[in-house]
């Protein structure tokens, strides 16, 4: 039997299924390490890393789902676009 916080985060989960799903922005870059580094830019705080693009994915949905779980989600920023620039 589940007690306690289980049982709360369990219900929070359910409860975040339940609701519409919204579509978020997931900014990818690799850093020097050759990591695949994910930035939810909707999420403040919301970012994860992995080495292949399947495993970024997968751990960017997981690392949304359990900043929607800690807290409410505030705009943190937008995403516009990207240019590219000559200088």
């Amino acid at each position: 039997m589940i007690k306690g916080n289980g049982l709360k985060r369990i219900e929070h989960k359910i409860i975040l299924m339940i609701m519409e799903k919204k579509e978020y922005t997931v900014l990818i870059e690799k850093d020097e390490d050759g990591w695949l580094v994910a930035d939810i830019p909707e999420l403040e705080g919301c970012h994860t890393q992995a080495k292949t693009m399947d495993e970024l994915i997968k751990r960017a949905k997981e690392a949304i789902e359990l900043c929607l779980e800690d807290k409410k989600p505030s705009l943190k920023s937008k995403f516009v676009g990207i240019q590219r620039i000559e200088a």
